[in-house]
């Protein structure tokens, strides 16, 4: 398995209400680990997405730095409601910030978990999805995966976790939306296992 079906896999047990022994959390955690992307893989990725070093003209780093999906034959991996993303931005960053969100789960106190969390946290700060106003195409539906990553990792941020149900209540009936981003909505809503 690798760590995008372990991934899915283990949020699906969590959602529907499973626990683990200390020895599966090992586990998982190492699988997810060994998913840790390559300098070249990255800039690879960033050249084939067109934005060069995953940093634009404003600073913005759009891309995830630490989990970028494997390639999949062109096709952008599901999210953990089997949505096909129409966009690298919404597919990269699922990947990576669910992943990142399960290590933080699984291991708490690692501290290369920490570390990748805090600079996940800055690089998250710089996108219109994880810190703007933006009710945009499936920006709007990265938001919703960045504010279930701001509920588990960083619970005491409470603005920035506001700033993104505001997002949400703000622009959720600007237009016909996919059932979901309800869902997702609601999964940061009822907590976090």
């Amino acid at each position: 398995m690798n760590a995008y079906e372990h991934m899915i896999k283990t949020n699906h047990y969590f959602i529907k209400g499973g626990s683990l022994s200390d020895s599966q959390k090992r586990n998982i955690v190492g699988q997810l680990f060994s998913a840790l992307t390559e300098p070249e893989q990255a800039m690879r990725f960033y050249k084939a997405v067109k934005f060069p070093n995953n940093i634009d003209g404003h600073g913005r780093q759009m891309y995830p730095i630490f989990f970028i999906p494997p390639y999949n034959n062109g096709v952008k991996l599901k999210t953990i409601y089997n949505q096909t993303p129409k966009t690298h931005i919404f597919s990269a960053n699922m990947y990576e910030l669910e992943i990142i969100r399960l290590l933080c789960l699984l291991a708490p106190n690692n501290p290369n978990v920490k570390e990748i969390v805090d600079k996940t946290l800055t690089r998250l700060k710089t996108t219109c999805f994880g810190i703007c106003d933006d009710g945009a195409g499936e920006c709007f539906d990265t938001s919703l995966v960045v504010l279930r990553f701001l509920a588990t990792v960083s619970p005491q941020d409470t603005n920035w976790i506001y700033g993104r149900i505001d997002n949400y209540n703000s622009h959720a009936g600007d237009r016909k939306r996919s059932w979901f981003a309800k869902w997702y909505f609601w999964l940061c809503e009822c907590g976090h296992e």
